[in-house]
């Protein structure tokens, strides 16, 4: 992934200096191991050791790699070199590549994971805080664009923030099913290497034993992993979506922060841009763009092949690095977002009274009108003010068979707007606690 959407953090979990850390120590663990079992001596498993300070150098194993045409080999040459050929000749005793290549991965994304739920946490907290400070904002709620009844501002944070709670979840779940190693040697069988080699090597790790593999972890794993940062990827364009039409100039009831010296538009010196949140947009079909390809690499032949080797070397990174990017930008977004309530307010007076609408229908059935007749007389006022910007009120109140069948006081009565807002508390309960 491009610098403009890194952080460094995550960047530097999939740099080849770290794959390599993580592939020596794969290596050292398990020769202690087999030190432990008796199947190696065990200074040379101690030797092995004495390249735990070292800095791999990534363009000696690539010069290597030229030659070989392969990366572990690579790797493995570069380490005799350092440890000595003899010292060194019982390292990857009856391993495989890929024991050494799905539990490096696999190593790396539940770090991966890691930083994620920092921010997953951070985005939670700005949510959170902003929640209770519009917790009694009204604005008007919205279906298919157009203006449905009244709701809070907070509330609609509140929404957000249950949908990233929920991926918080899925993210720990994501992190936990990744989160095996497989040292099993040629197809899974264990022929040439001790099961308790493998147990050695996750627990020093961090990972559990993959209960059984083939020559590589199972790639349904993979698919459940990043098909949960594919969900998380998602909300956030949930949420930008809702940030950029707030944004909109003939809306107005909420932007992004716009800083000194900031410039808008190259062209037209008067511009503020939604741009941070319609880059979260962008960078939400990037994440998703992993999530086919990872469902794709769980159908493997027989016992292994390396379709998804190439895969995985892109979508990795990239998926990791674009989500924990676009996680921070969202919770600065939302941190720093100015919220506009007098605007709230213009907005669901435009059509004065008309959010009331249904309040009235049901008063009117209530009151032994069909529901027939009441949507009629309702929607007949209700069009008078969509065409000609009239008072909702006003309308019913002239209207004679309304006030016959609710009174004036049943009328006026109906356009209380703590009606509408009367069980957020309930709905904060839910979504927060108590």
């Amino acid at each position: 992934m491009i610098p403009r959407y890194s952080r460094p953090d995550m960047v530097a979990i999939w740099s080849p200096e770290t794959k390599f850390r993580i592939w020596y120590e794969i290596e050292a663990h398990a020769c202690d191991a087999m030190a432990n079992l008796g199947v190696i001596p065990r200074e040379n498993a101690d030797a092995v050791w004495k390249a735990k300070d070292v800095e791999f150098d990534v363009a000696r194993i690539d010069e290597i790699e030229a030659v070989t045409k392969h990366d572990v080999i690579a790797f493995l040459t570069h380490l005799a070199e350092h440890v000595g050929s003899e010292e060194a000749r019982f390292v990857h005793q009856g391993m495989t590549s890929s024991d050494v290549l799905d539990t490096c991965f696999n190593v790396q994304l539940t770090r991966a994971a890691d930083l994620l739920m920092v921010g997953v946490d951070a985005l939670l907290a700005a949510l959170k805080k902003r929640a209770l400070e519009h917790k009694d904002t009204v604005r008007v709620g919205r279906s298919h664009g157009i203006h449905a009844e009244p709701t809070t501002m907070g509330l609609t944070f509140a929404r957000f923030y249950a949908e990233m709670d929920r991926n918080k979840k899925r993210l720990i779940a994501a992190r936990e099913e990744i989160a095996t190693g497989a040292i099993s040697g040629a197809v899974g069988t264990f022929a040439n290497i001790d099961p308790a080699v493998e147990e050695h090597v996750c627990a020093k790790l961090g990972l559990n034993p993959e209960p059984i593999s083939t020559q590589v972890i199972p790639r349904d794993r993979h698919a459940m992993f990043f098909a949960t940062l594919g969900v998380i990827a998602s909300s956030i364009e949930n949420i930008a979506i809702e940030i950029r039409h707030m944004q909109r100039t003939e809306v107005l009831e909420g932007a992004e922060f716009f800083s000194m010296g900031q410039k808008g538009s190259s062209a037209m010196p008067h511009k503020k841009n939604p741009v941070l949140t319609e880059n979260l947009t962008g960078l939400a079909r990037l994440v998703r763009m992993s999530v086919i390809p990872a469902m794709e690499n769980v159908a493997l032949w027989h016992e292994r092949d390396i379709s998804h080797s190439s895969v995985e070397r892109g979508i990795g990174p990239d998926a990791t690095i674009t989500l924990d990017f676009a996680l921070h930008r969202l919770a600065g977004v939302i941190d720093k977002m100015l919220v506009f309530p007098e605007n709230m307010l213009d907005n669901m007076n435009k059509f004065p009274g008309l959010v009331m609408s249904q309040r009235v229908l049901l008063a009117l059935t209530q009151a032994g009108v069909s529901r027939e007749d009441a949507y009629s007389m309702v929607q007949r006022n209700a069009l008078k003010v969509w065409e000609e910007r009239l008072d909702f009120r006003e309308l019913l109140l002239a209207d004679a068979d309304v006030v016959a069948a609710l009174g004036k006081d049943g009328i006026n009565e109906k356009f209380d707007m703590g009606y509408h807002t009367k069980h957020v508390d309930t709905i904060f309960k839910r979504v927060f606690g108590a």
